[in-house]
């Protein structure tokens, strides 16, 4: 994020590797579309917003180019439980639309509601690789990193 630049100069330079300008303007709309007063945010400088509106303002410019593939490193550091499950619809979203989503994340039980795989740091205690369900359910899993 370029915290003196607007919200709207931000997403714009999301766009700014794109080779087909067709659609920017719908894009930019969805990119704003999550900020609590979207079309007064778009006016403000970005440093200006609280850092839920900020994560949520990468993950905008991020869209803007149209991406294949995602990555997201601790989507949710730091901020308000609130925030945080606003942040995972929004990548959920990202994810129903299509684009392949690779995550890093601290808080398992929101990220495995997402994953279609998971692997973790500590394969004492987990499966090194398994599909969601399997790891929802597994005994290791709950007690670790689900409060089980």
């Amino acid at each position: 994020m370029f915290p003196h630049m607007t919200v709207e100069e931000n997403l714009q330079m999301g766009a700014y590797v794109r080779t087909r300008r067709g659609g920017v303007t719908g894009d930019r709309d969805r990119g704003v579309r999550p900020l609590p007063d979207p079309w007064r945010a778009a006016t403000a400088a970005a440093g200006t917003l609280s850092g839920g509106e900020q994560q949520m303002l990468a993950i905008g410019r991020c869209l803007m180019a149209r991406p294949r593939l995602i990555l997201f490193d601790e989507p949710s550091l730091g901020l308000a439980p609130t925030v945080t499950e606003t942040v995972f619809q929004i990548i959920a979203g990202i994810q129903r639309e299509g684009t392949t989503v690779l995550m890093v994340e601290q808080n398992a039980y929101m990220a495995l509601q997402l994953a279609t795989r998971a692997t973790s740091w500590k394969p004492a205690a987990l499966p090194s690789k398994a599909p969601r369900k399997d790891l929802m359910q597994n005994d290791h899993v709950k007690k670790a990193y689900l409060g089980g």
